[in-house]
């Protein structure tokens, strides 16, 4: 039996043997460094008067240094790289152009669409997917845009990709590809913990509160573990390292409500429910804080901003949770460094976003190719709502984290990463807890990834 100590604000607790009152042996939560890194998600002031166009135009900028240095890597120093205006079939040479990608796609939602649905005209069918056969990809510079065939798949990617492509002018407007370069992301130095500093963290996604009734008993069976207050005595000194638990979005719902035009008793129980949900999102977290920090992130269908990045959840929404210092309501996306370890992640709209975009159906795939393109979140602002950047954009992967992750997915994944100058990370696509009944644990030193299911008779873990 484990009691946790008379002080609650201590993360430490107590073993104590049978059923007495008898204490065996402490076991004191683990430390773990703790450094945020997510200052340029906070949204200091909400200006919508600029253009859209300006995150765009300082993605290319910032992002051109990078491709620099790759396109001399891959195909050397004397290859030219020259600006759209310079192009000039004559010359019938190989170059470079640099430039953000831009897919033309007929199915791809629009406003005159849903203004066409509002008249009674023929409506559009829902889809997931909006990838069609006769989908064009067009590379735009500061200055002008061409149209791109050859080796450069459509489908393997979206609009708002940054890369360098090597090929020349055909002469009708089309720039025919022979290949192609993302700026992947630059290695970072870290010192590494040792084998005997065993730490990890434990990542969660989609709690699902509100529409989930099902997942309360897993959802206290992770509660209690992570407490230390479940497993036998070697379980619970393993428990004794983790030191964080991220919960990546989704905590109060996992779908959106129901959709209705006036307010009704359909919209009513919503309301209801959501509320409910957040006071047992309160209730869990306090449990939780007691023992371990815990950082929340706010989801897609939680109630935050929409826009990327969404804002840290309010306070006031966990009146219990939040007397402890322990509670840290984050961005999405967040990042961190734990331990030495650098860690990011969104709560899984980027990803998601990607697939209906594109023929690239898994997500962990998905996950990789945006560390290779430098980039959360490529399809944001053009399908993937966000705010209007004008000096900066928030979402280039300027340093190569260790630990990169996406919430919300259908099944736990998880691969790791090398890349071409020697990055490592960890790539973890963060299954649904109201429908796998599992988290994910990392472990910091070893970069080791496995899941944990708390599913109705299955308490068990797996390393990957």
């Amino acid at each position: 039996m484990v009691v946790p100590e008379m002080n609650s604000a201590s993360k430490g607790f107590l073993l104590t043997s049978g059923g007495g009152l008898e204490v065996d042996k402490v076991h004191v939560r683990a430390d773990g460094s703790y450094t945020d890194k997510s200052q340029k998600f906070i949204q200091q002031a909400k200006d919508f008067t600029k253009q859209y166009a300006h995150i765009y135009a300082i993605r290319l900028v910032k992002t051109r240094d990078a491709l620099t240095k790759r396109i001399h890597e891959k195909w050397g120093v004397d290859i030219p790289v020259k600006k759209l205006i310079d192009l000039n079939e004559e010359d019938n040479e190989q170059c470079v152009i640099i430039g953000t990608l831009f897919k033309h796609q007929e199915l791809k939602p629009s406003i005159l669409k849903e203004i066409s649905e509002e008249h009674q005209l023929a409506p559009q069918p829902p889809r997931k997917n909006f990838v069609d056969e006769e989908d064009q990809l067009i590379l735009e510079d500061e200055q002008e845009r061409i149209r791109l065939i050859g080796k450069l798949n459509v489908h393997s990617v979206v609009t708002g990709v940054v890369c360098a492509v090597l090929g020349k002018d055909t002469g009708d407007g089309k720039f025919e590809v022979v290949d192609y370069c993302w700026p992947n992301v630059l290695p970072r130095v870290r010192e590494p913990l040792s084998s005997e500093d065993k730490r990890f963290i434990v990542l969660v996604s989609g709690l699902g509160l509100a529409n989930n009734a099902d997942a309360l008993l897993p959802l206290q069976l992770l509660t209690d573990w992570i407490s230390g207050l479940l497993g036998d005595p070697e379980e619970q000194r393993n428990q004794a390292q983790a030191v964080r638990l991220i919960i990546a979005g989704n905590s109060v719902r996992d779908c959106a409500p129901h959709k209705v035009s006036a307010i009704t008793n359909a919209f009513k129980i919503d309301v209801e429910d959501t509320l409910n949900a957040t006071r047992h999102l309160d209730d869990f977290l306090h449990q939780l804080v007691s023992f371990i920090d815990v950082d929340v992130m706010p989801g897609e269908h939680d109630p935050a901003n929409h826009m990327l990045p969404q804002q840290p959840l309010h306070f006031c929404m966990f009146p219990k949770a939040n007397t402890f210092e322990t509670l840290h309501c984050k961005t999405n996306p967040y990042e961190c460094e734990v331990a030495n370890c650098r860690v990011l992640g969104t709560s899984g709209q980027p990803v998601n976003d990607v697939a209906a975009y594109s023929k690239v159906e898994d997500p962990l795939t998905i996950l990789q190719q945006t560390l290779e393109w430098g980039h959360i979140a490529p399809t944001c602002p053009d399908t993937l709502s966000g705010f209007p950047y004008y000096d900066e954009d928030p979402f280039i992967i300027t340093e190569c984290p260790d630990v990169y992750f996406a919430g919300n997915q259908t099944a736990f994944q998880t691969k790791l990463y090398e890349g071409p100058e020697g990055q490592r990370t960890r790539l973890v696509c963060i299954p649904s807890f109201a429908k796998t009944h599992s988290c994910v644990v990392v472990e910091l030193n070893s970069l080791d990834c496995y899941p944990v299911s708390f599913g109705a008779g299955d308490f068990s873990d797996s390393e990957m």
